[in-house]
């Protein structure tokens, strides 16, 4: 019985290279959806301010700027192997430490701390990936990535429902899936790493410069994700959801990533990625107007957040190998960190921005916040596409996989719609 089927040897070599990459993100993430879960409804249970509460997830992605930056220079250092298992120590550690101290300010170190490394893990597993991917499958890799992270966020959500906040256990049982994520990576035998050794490192600014799409779609990205699920449980709680139906309602958002990641990644790898980018906002856009017309504790709104993260979450898969097509293969490494970097920065305004909203127009605004972040995402898609045009795709029409058939009639659509005649500039 053949265990690979209809793989070809390039893809057999990554599969086996990355199994225990994905296996440890996997227990990781189950923590991170445990705890940030916990963290928010214990907060809320101690009636803290909308502006505390968002500011521990503000903690969180100030963690996560300092460990983007951290991880690229220790990679040079010790490799990508003993870097992983360093943070997922000190993610153990810092979440142990959130369960025993019953005060906010233990909860934005500790966050921060957990922001810090998640960041390092991001950065080690994303530079890891397109260090051995190509341009023709590297959405489809990040895609795996992507529904290995959401989804395993979404089941650590599922799972918060067999703890009390206020208790220790909860928080104890994070910190032991985080020290078992150490087992996979570290036993595997044909893990394969890049060669740091050929790391070169870029700017921001020039990331920028040769990249523009990749970067702002990326920040606008973490803008909106870091509002959506910041304010989520805030959301939840205050509509007088139960703990169990509060974790149900934040998971459908990570596991309609986690269902939907792969058949949008794999279009953008056939069609062009911005207008990939484009039509996915848009879907996003309708849900959010359709939620502010259902009630917190409706199955719908339940079916609409699941959407909502489908239509979502891939976008950074998206942003990310847009801008990793356009960057030496040197250059990936230092590009993972940026982009990674410019991902928190966004995350950690977002749920200052949403936390007005839900202040002004009660738990609406929650939705509308989610219109807001999105329509910010499609308005420079649409500038960006309108700045340099390119064709809708590159390929034969017999090369063009299902999904980017699928994709194939509305992407035509809005590419005739959005596109303007234009000289080529040299701006991705």
């Amino acid at each position: 019985m053949r265990l690979l089927p209809n793989l070809n040897p390039t893809r057999k070599r990554i599969l086996l290279s990355t199994w225990g990459l994905f296996a440890g993100l996997s227990l990781l993430l189950v923590t991170a959806g445990v705890f940030s879960t916990l963290v928010g409804i214990r907060a809320e249970l101690k009636q803290l301010p909308t502006i505390v509460s968002g500011g521990i997830t503000t903690a969180y992605y100030a963690g996560f700027l300092l460990g983007s930056w951290y991880t690229l220079r220790a990679l040079a250092q010790v490799g990508h192997i003993r870097v992983y298992a360093a943070l997922a120590s000190l993610l153990s550690a810092s979440v142990l430490v959130s369960g025993v101290f019953d005060s906010p300010i233990i909860w934005i170190i500790m966050r921060s701390s957990t922001g810090f490394c998640y960041a390092g893990l991001y950065v080690v597993a994303e530079s890891w990936l397109n260090g051995l991917a190509t341009n023709t499958f590297r959405g489809r890799l990040l895609a795996v990535y992507n529904v290995v992270t959401v989804g395993a966020y979404g089941a650590g959500q599922l799972l918060v429902f067999n703890f009390d906040a206020r208790n220790l256990t909860g928080f104890a049982f994070a910190a032991m899936i985080a020290s078992l994520a150490v087992i996979p990576v570290s036993m595997s035998e044909q893990a394969a790493t890049p060669n740091i050794d050929s790391h070169e490192h870029i700017t921001l600014r020039e990331l920028a410069r040769v990249v523009p799409t990749g970067v702002g779609t990326i920040l606008l990205v973490g803008l909106a994700h870091g509002g959506m699920l910041g304010m989520a449980v805030i959301y939840a709680t205050r509509e007088g959801l139960s703990v169990g139906r509060i974790g149900v309602l934040v998971a459908a958002v990570q596991l309609g990533g986690m269902a939907l990641t792969w058949p949008i990644s794999s279009a953008s790898d056939d069609l062009d990625r911005r207008i990939i980018g484009l039509l996915i906002a848009i879907g996003a856009i309708v849900m959010g107007v359709a939620m502010l017309y259902q009630s917190a504790s409706s199955n719908w709104t339940i079916v609409l957040l699941f959407i909502i993260g489908g239509f979502s979450f891939p976008l950074y898969a998206v942003a990310g190998a847009y801008t990793n097509d356009w960057v030496s293969p040197e250059q990936m490494g230092a590009a993972a960190s940026q982009l990674v970097t410019l991902y928190g920065f966004g995350a950690m305004i977002g749920p200052l921005v949403a936390a007005p909203f839900l202040d002004v127009l009660g738990t609406d605004g929650y939705a509308w916040s989610i219109i807001a972040f999105h329509a910010l995402v499609l308005l420079f898609l649409v500038y960006r596409i309108r700045a340099w045009h390119a064709p809708l795709t590159t390929k034969h029409w017999d090369d063009v996989s299902f999904h980017g058939r699928a994709f194939f009639v509305p992407a035509t659509i809005v590419s005739l719609g959005v596109n303007r005649r234009a000289k080529p500039k040299n701006l991705k």
